[in-house]
C-alpha cells in the first residue's frame, strides 16, 4: 500500500539531473526484444548475402573431413591435430555472422538507451538476497508483462515456423534422395527463409515492446514535487552552481542594460574607467534616468555602443562618479544631482537642435555639490 502511494506521488516528469544519475547507476531504457531481432536480421543478412558460397565451403570442409590419406590411419596420435584444423577452418567459416551479430547486437542496445558503462552494476547488493523482494520481483507488475511478452513471442515464432514447415513438407521429403552438395544447399535455402520469416515476427514483437520499454522507464523515473523542490535545493546549495547562476544572472542584467544604451540621451564618462548612461522625457514630469552604467571594461563598452547609436558622449569625471555610486539601475538620479545632470542633457539637447550659422550654446562644467563627490575608489570625498 505505502509502494502505491509513492509510486502515486511521483507524478512529474523527470529532471535532466534525475535521468543523469540513473545513467551513472546503469538504469537506461533497453529492448531485449530489439537486440534479438537486429542480430537475427544481421545473420539472415550476412547468410543472404554470402549463403550459396558459405553452402559450398561448408559441404567441402564436410566432404574433406571424411577423407583421410594411409599416413593418418596409421599414425592415431594425428587425428586430434586435424580435427583442431578442421574445427578451426569451419569457425573460419561462419566467422562473418559472428562479428556481425556481435556488432549489430552493440549498435542495437545503443540504439535505445545510448551506450552506457556503469560499474554499479555488478556492485553486490544484499537487497537482492531477501527474499521477500525476490518474491515482489516474481510476482510483480513487470514479471507478469514479462511473462505475457514470453508468450506471445514464443506464440508467434512457434506460429510462423508451423507454417514455414506446412509450406516446405514436401520439399523436405525429397531431401533424403539428394545427394550431399544439393541437399545442403537446399537446406540452406530453407534455413535462410525460415529465419527470415522468425525475424519478422521478432521485429513485430520489438515494434511493440521499444515504446513500451521507453515510457516503462520514464514512469519509474518520475519524481515527486517534493523530490523536484529536495533536487532543486540542493543544486542551489552547491557552491559552483551558485557561482555559475550568479555569473548567468550578470551576464543577462549586462545584455539587457546594454540593449538601452542607444536609446539613452547622453553618455557622461570619467573619461576612461567610469561611464554612465542618461535618458531623459522632457514631456513627462519625471526625472532623467540612469538606464546603463560600468567601470574599465564595461565602460568601454558602452563608450563603443553610443558611439555606434550616435549617442553623445559628455566627459564630467566627478558627475560620472557620483552618478555610478550614488543610482541604481532604472533608478531617477538623487535630487542633489538635479542641477549638475540638466546642464548636461541641456547641452546636448541644444547640439541636435542648433540651427546652421548659429553658434552652439557653450559646453557646461557641471560642479557636483558637496557630499556627493566621490574618488575612483567609491569613497566618499569630505565636504
Amino acid at each position: 500500500m505505502a509502494e502505491q502511494t509513492e509510486s502515486d506521488d511521483r507524478t512529474e516528469e523527470p529532471t535532466a539531473r534525475r535521468l543523469q544519475k540513473a545513467r551513472e547507476d546503469g538504469q537506461v531504457a533497453r529492448s531485449v526484444e530489439l537486440s534479438a531481432a537486429a542480430v537475427t536480421l544481421g545473420a539472415i543478412a550476412v547468410l543472404f548475402f554470402s549463403g550459396a558460397s558459405l553452402t559450398e565451403r561448408l559441404a567441402d570442409g564436410f566432404a574433406s573431413a571424411f577423407v583421410f590419406d594411409r599416413k593418418v590411419l596409421e599414425s592415431p596420435a594425428l587425428l586430434p591435430g586435424i580435427f583442431l584444423s578442421r574445427m578451426g577452418d569451419g569457425l573460419l567459416l561462419v566467422s562473418p555472422i559472428f562479428v556481425v551479430t556481435i556488432v549489430v547486437a552493440i549498435l542495437a542496445s545503443m540504439a535505445l538507451g545510448g551506450l552506457n558503462f556503469s560499474s554499479k552494476l555488478i556492485e553486490p547488493k544484499f537487497d537482492k538476497l531477501n527474499p521477500l523482494n525476490g518474491f515482489k520481483r516474481m510476482f510483480g507488475l513487470k514479471a507478469g508483462v514479462e511473462l505475457g511478452k514470453a508468450i506471445a513471442k514464443f506464440s508467434v515464432v512457434g506460429a510462423l515456423l508451423v507454417w514455414v514447415l506446412i509450406d516446405n513438407i514436401s520439399t523436405l521429403s525429397t531431401l533424403g534422395a539428394m545427394s550431399i552438395e544439393p541437399a545442403l544447399a537446399l537446406t540452406g535455402s530453407l534455413i535462410t527463409r525460415s529465419a527470415l520469416v522468425i525475424t519478422f515476427g521478432l521485429v513485430l514483437i520489438a515494434l511493440f515492446d521499444v515504446p513500451y520499454q521507453y515510457f516503462d522507464f520514464m514512469k519509474r523515473m518520475r519524481m515527486s514535487k517534493q523530490e523536484i523542490k529536495d533536487e532543486m535545493k540542493d543544486m542551489e546549495g552547491r557552491p559552483e552552481v551558485r557561482a555559475q547562476i550568479r555569473k548567468r544572472q550578470r551576464e543577462l542584467a549586462t545584455r539587457k542594460m546594454m540593449t538601452k544604451v542607444k536609446d539613452a540621451d547622453v553618455v557622461i564618462t570619467n573619461p576612461d574607467h567610469f561611464a554612465v548612461a542618461l535618458s531623459y522625457d522632457p514631456t513627462s514630469d519625471g526625472a532623467p534616468v540612469l538606464v546603463a552604467k560600468g567601470i574599465d571594461h564595461l565602460a568601454f563598452r558602452i563608450r563603443d555602443e553610443a558611439r555606434q547609436h550616435g549617442v553623445q558622449i559628455f566627459e564630467a569625471p566627478p558627475l560620472a562618479r557620483s552618478l555610478y555610486y550614488t543610482t541604481e539601475l532604472d533608478a531617477a538620479v538623487p535630487e542633489s544631482l538635479y542641477v549638475p545632470v540638466a546642464q548636461v542633457i541641456a547641452y546636448v539637447f541644444s547640439l541636435s537642435s542648433v540651427r546652421p550659422g548659429a553658434a552652439p550654446m557653450q559646453r557646461p562644467n557641471p560642479k557636483v555639490p558637496a557630499g556627493m563627490r566621490f574618488d575612483v575608489e567609491g569613497k566618499r570625498e569630505a565636504a
